[in-house]
């Protein structure tokens, strides 16, 4: 056993595989960061779905490698806390392959050299931890265990065998029959949950319900934390409002989905991740989306809709603006994100769509969400045009409204990215990714423009938010401070006449003692 803990080197599969059969990787694996993938298949509970084909190996951190399954699953065991994801893999031809300790132990029942004895004590060993330190404690605990059981341990059995289950009472020293019920049903709900979670069709009211039940669950077993947000996003994908809220906050993004796309790139071109400015903003965006769903689903309907009205959806024009089609003319990415939308319309929109018969609720939601898109990608355009390219006064626009046209700009950009902070800093993480990405071949020709394009864009937006000053708690103060330190100006046509303090004093003491404000 070679125990440490490491970041994965880039040959962790070969380096593996040369360890021989029986070696498998015990790492620990952080959540997955990916922000766009709103479409992804339904998790295997148990698994963390790291040996997916293009999955981020960066959230491994390799803590040991051990031989055989039998000292596997020991050791894991030993080491899971029940907090963070502690995945089994092994290395096959094909790459990496993950298995649960669900699998290991049942090869281990199989296999008449092992210790069967030594195994049950093992597994009722991790059975008494995972209610002992459940937060909860009493019977809860052994919900908690039971639920843990079934989501790490499913492919041994649904809830823990009798003997296991004997074994990890008497080391609690509870010796009753109402909590073997207890963990059993619960083993046997959470295995139906699981089950239901797997069909290919899943009605939205299926998902709401299987949302609320692991959403409890989650909060103690944090294995069913992806699977909660998991069915939040595919709930969000079956709502109108929710997809239109995503719509308006979603920055835009095509550069980079059209370099993940299968055709983007030859398969040897390392590309870099998505920029940090819009990868925050994306974040956001999934974040405030998952927020209304959560209230909207959660019976808080008033807090969903101060959501839904903050951020109100932009209307589907008749016609691009002069602006927004000069904008699409000069940039290769503005094009491109019109494409990809237009081809997004028209594969939802298809006569062969299983959509209009399997989940129509999804296609509504979906045709919401592109007119939405649409109508936000047009601001988008329209805003960039104005500041990139800059025009002059119409001839006859009265002198009156000279000012008020030139200020069409600044309030086209923040409608179009909520302020002129957000607006720089998409512009700038646009910016940084167009910098550091090989040029796809379709954009060879335009990748210098387009570079230079925003460029000038961004240089245009400066002077607007180098005018907008922020008012924090130092800048209020040195205003205030400002202020009472001016002298105040006298009123025209008036002359104040001094009062001494005596004679304040007397007309005091002369005035009615009911009088308000006089007092003895």
């Amino acid at each position: 056993m070679s125990e440490q803990r490491l970041p994965v080197p880039d040959d962790f599969r070969t380096g593996l595989a040369e360890l021989g059969q029986d070696a498998y990787a015990l790492a620990w694996v952080a959540g997955d960061s990916r922000l766009t993938a709103w479409a992804e298949p339904a998790p295997r509970v148990g698994e963390s779905g790291i040996a997916r084909p293009g999955a981020d190996l960066t959230r491994i951190t390799l803590q040991e490698v051990t031989h055989g399954p039998h000292e596997t699953l020991r050791r894991w065991v030993e080491l899971d806390d029940g907090v963070q994801h502690l995945a089994i893999f092994t290395a096959k031809a094909d790459g990496l392959r993950e298995h649960t300790p669900g699998e290991l132990a049942t090869h281990l029942v199989h296999d008449p050299a092992d210790d069967q004895a030594q195994l049950t004590d093992l597994l009722a060993g991790w059975l008494y931890r995972r209610n002992a330190q459940a937060p909860q404690g009493l019977e809860l605990g052994w919900i908690t265990a039971a639920a843990a059981w079934t989501c790490h341990m499913r492919a041994l059995s649904a809830y823990p065998p009798f003997v296991v289950l004997a074994q990890s009472l008497q080391r609690a020293g509870e010796q009753d029959e109402s909590i073997t019920d207890l963990v059993v049903d619960t083993g046997l709900r959470i295995a139906d949950l699981l089950d239901r979670l797997e069909s290919p069709f899943r009605p939205r009211a299926d998902l709401i319900d299987m949302w609320h039940a692991v959403e409890t669950l989650s909060a103690d077993v944090p294995i069913l934390a992806d699977t909660a947000d998991w069915l939040l996003d595919q709930i969000s994908l079956r709502d109108a409002p929710a997809q239109q809220l995503r719509a308006v906050l979603e920055p835009d993004i095509s550069d980079y989905l059209r370099d993940q796309s299968a055709g983007g790139h030859s398969p040897d071109v390392t590309l870099p991740a998505l920029d940090a400015p819009r990868a925050a903003q994306l974040a956001t965006a999934r974040e405030t989306v998952r927020a209304y769903t959560t209230a909207a689903y959660a019976g808080r309907e008033q807090e969903a809709r101060q959501l839904q009205d903050a951020f109100p959806v932009p209307g589907r024009a008749l016609a691009t603006s002069g602006p927004a089609a000069l904008w699409r003319q000069k940039s290769a990415t503005a094009r491109d994100a019109v494409e990809d939308l237009t081809a997004q319309r028209a594969a939802t929109t298809a006569e062969d769509s299983t959509d209009y018969f399997a989940d129509p609720e999804l296609l509504h939601a979906q045709t919401a969400y592109l007119a939405a898109r649409e109508g936000q990608l047009l601001l988008l355009h329209d805003a960039l045009g104005r500041l990139a390219f800059p025009a002059s006064a119409p001839r006859d626009l009265p002198k009156a409204l000279a000012p008020v046209a030139a200020a069409q700009t600044q309030r086209r950009v923040i409608e179009a990215f909520g302020t002129l902070e957000r607006a720089a800093q998409a512009l700038d993480g646009q910016l940084h990714y167009q910098r550091q990405r090989p040029v796809p071949a379709h954009q060879r020709a335009t990748a210098g423009t387009e570079t230079e394009l925003l460029t000038r864009t961004r240089a245009a937006l400066e002077p607007l938010t180098a005018a907008v000053l922020p008012l924090d708690q130092e800048n209020i103060r040195s205003r205030v401070q400002e202020a009472m330190s001016r002298p105040a100006a006298p009123v025209a046509g008036l002359t104040p006449v001094p009062v001494t303090h005596t004679e304040s004093h007397a007309r005091a003491q002369n005035a009615d003692p009911d009088a308000v404000g006089v007092h003895r």
